[in-house]
C-alpha cells in the first residue's frame, strides 16, 4: 500500500457512530476518510464531470427513471436504515423514500425542458440563454429527512449534468452510503454521485477546493452562517436551506376543529423535528379555548412507541443532545409563567420527548424565540388579526407559515404580509416536487426544487451572435 493512503493514527481516531435513539445502542462505526482519500475522491468525481456533462440530457433523465424504480424496490430496507438511525417512524421512513421516487420522475419528465435554451428577441442575429452545469456540488445534508434533503439537490444536480459529493449528517453514515448505492443501482457512472464519510471541519475545508464549484447546505443557522461566510469568500455559487419557526395562525371563522387536528399534525411531523412543522400557534381569543380542546385531543390519539411499529406515529427524537435541548427549552417556559399540557411518557430508554402544550407562551421564552426541533408546541392568543401577523413576524425565521380561515380572500390578504417562502392556506406547510421552497430572513438563499430549483445548479450563460 502505498505511504500516501495509509491513514495517520489521529486519521484512524475519528469515527462516525451509527446509534439507534430507541435502543441508544451503537449499530455500526465507520472510520472518516483519510485526507488522501478525500483528495483522490475529489480528483476522480472531476474526471467524472468532464464526461457526464457531454451526456445528452435524455439519457440522464432516463437514469432518473430507473433510481426511482430502484428507490420503489428497495424502499422498505432503505426506509429501515433511516428509522433505524433517527428515529423515524417505518411508515413516514417509507413514504419520505416513496416522495424522492416521485422527485426522481418529476425531473425525469421536466429536466430536458427546463434546460432547453430560451431564445430571446434582441437587434442581434440571434441571442439565447443556455443552461449549463456549474461542476463539482458539494451537498451537506441534515439527518431529519435523510433520503428527501439529500434527493432535493441530489436528483436535479445531475440532471443538469453536475457531479454531487454528499456530506451527510454525521449521525446517518449508513443512510449516506445507501443512496450512494441506490445512484449505482441506478446505473449512474462511477463518482457521478459519492458519499464523502467526513467530518464537518474537514466538510468546511473542501469549500476551499477549486475543484469545488458549489455548495448546497440545508441546515442549522449556525451552520448556515459558517458555509455562508466560507462560501462567500471563495465566491462560490450557495443554496442554503435553513432553520424555521413556522407560525400557524388561527382566524376567528376558521374550522376551529379540523385547523386544530391539522396543527397537531402539522407539530408532530417526524416527531417534531422538521425545518417547516409548525412551531407556533397564534390563535384568536374567541376560537382559542375550543382550540386548545382540539388540538390537545388530537395530540392524546397519536401513538408514541417502536419507530419500527406501523402503528407509531412519534418516535424518539434522533439524538441524546436534542433530548436535552428541549428539556431546557421547556424549563426555561416554565421559569418563566408559563402553563403546560404534558402528555405521558412512558419509556426509560430512548431519546422519548413527550408532546406538550405550553400555554401563556410570552416572547422572551425560548419555545417562541428558537427554533424547537421537538414536539412543544406553545400557543399564543390575540385579538385581532393584525396581531396575529404581527406575532408571526416576530421571528429572525421567514421559512414556512399555515393560515385557517373560511374566509379564503381574507387569508389570502394577509399571506402577502408574512414574512415567509410558502404561506399554506387552509392546510400545513409541505414540500411538493413542483413548487420552490426556502426561505427568506435567516431561514435561507435560494430555492430547491420545481424549475427555480435547478436554476440554483447551473450557470445561467447568455450567449449572443452578432451576425
Amino acid at each position: 500500500m502505498k505511504t500516501s493512503m495509509v491513514k495517520t493514527r489521529k486519521e484512524q481516531s475519528k469515527k462516525l457512530l451509527s446509534i439507534n435513539p430507541y435502543t441508544e445502542e451503537v449499530m455500526h462505526e465507520f472510520l472518516v476518510m483519510s485526507k488522501s482519500e478525500v483528495e483522490g475522491t475529489i480528483a476522480r468525481s472531476r474526471q467524472a464531470l468532464a464526461r457526464w456533462r457531454e451526456v445528452p440530457v435524455a439519457q440522464r433523465t432516463a437514469l432518473l427513471i430507473r433510481l426511482a424504480s430502484v428507490l420503489r424496490e428497495e424502499k422498505r430496507s432503505y426506509a429501515t436504515l433511516i428509522t433505524q438511525e433517527m428515529g423515524k417512524p417505518i411508515k413516514d421512513a417509507i413514504a419520505e423514500v416513496e416522495k424522492c421516487a416521485v422527485l426522481s420522475e418529476y425531473y425525469a419528465a421536466n429536466a430536458e425542458r427546463f434546460l432547453a435554451p430560451e431564445m430571446v428577441a434582441t437587434d442581434a442575429k440571434k441571442s439565447y440563454i443556455a443552461f449549463e452545469p456549474l461542476g463539482v456540488i458539494l451537498a451537506i445534508e441534515p439527518w431529519n429527512f435523510p433520503f428527501w434533503q439529500v434527493f432535493r439537490v441530489g436528483v436535479p444536480g445531475v440532471a443538469a449534468g453536475n457531479v454531487v459529493l454528499l456530506k451527510h449528517a454525521s449521525n446517518v453514515p449508513m443512510t449516506a452510503l445507501a443512496i450512494e448505492d441506490a445512484f449505482r443501482k441506478a446505473g449512474f457512472p462511477e463518482n457521478v454521485f459519492t458519499t464523502l464519510l467526513i467530518t464537518s471541519q474537514a466538510a468546511m475545508q473542501l469549500i476551499d477546493d477549486d475543484l469545488v464549484d458549489a455548495v448546497s447546505l440545508t441546515g442549522s443557522n449556525r451552520a448556515g452562517e459558517e458555509v455562508g461566510s466560507r462560501a462567500g469568500r471563495q465566491i462560490k455559487s450557495l443554496v442554503l436551506e435553513l432553520g424555521g419557526s413556522d407560525p400557524f395562525i388561527v382566524l376567528d371563522d376558521a374550522d376551529v376543529e379540523k385547523a386544530a387536528r391539522t396543527a397537531a399534525n402539522a407539530r408532530m411531523v417526524n416527531s417534531g423535528q422538521s425545518c417547516i412543522a409548525a412551531k407556533r400557534f397564534i390563535v384568536m381569543d374567541s376560537v382559542a379555548e375550543e382550540f386548545t380542546k382540539h388540538f390537545t385531543a388530537r395530540l392524546r390519539e397519536l401513538k408514541m412507541g417502536d419507530p419500527m411499529d406501523e402503528a407509531t406515529d412519534i418516535g424518539p427524537v434522533a439524538r441524546k443532545d436534542i433530548l436535552s435541548s428541549l428539556k431546557d427549552q421547556l424549563r426555561d417556559a416554565k421559569i418563566k409563567g408559563a402553563k403546560t399540557i404534558e402528555l405521558p411518557q412512558p419509556y426509560t430508554k430512548g431519546y422519548f420527548c413527550a408532546p406538550c402544550v405550553v400555554l401563556k407562551a410570552t416572547p422572551d421564552m425560548q419555545v417562541l424565540k428558537d427554533e424547537v426541533f421537538g414536539p412543544i408546541a406553545p400557543i399564543v392568543i390575540v385579538k385581532t388579526e393584525d396581531e396575529a401577523v404581527a406575532v408571526a413576524n416576530r421571528t429572525e425565521y421567514g421559512l414556512g407559515a399555515a393560515i385557517w380561515s373560511r374566509d379564503t380572500a381574507r387569508a389570502e390578504r394577509l399571506a402577502k404580509r408574512i414574512e415567509a417562502g410558502f404561506v399554506a392556506i387552509n392546510d400545513f406547510v409541505r414540500s411538493d416536487p413542483r413548487l420552490p421552497f426556502g426561505g427568506v430572513k435567516k431561514s435561507g438563499v435560494g430555492r430547491e426544487l420545481s424549475y427555480y430549483g435547478l436554476k440554483e445548479l447551473v450557470n445561467i450563460k447568455t450567449v449572443v451572435v452578432r451576425e
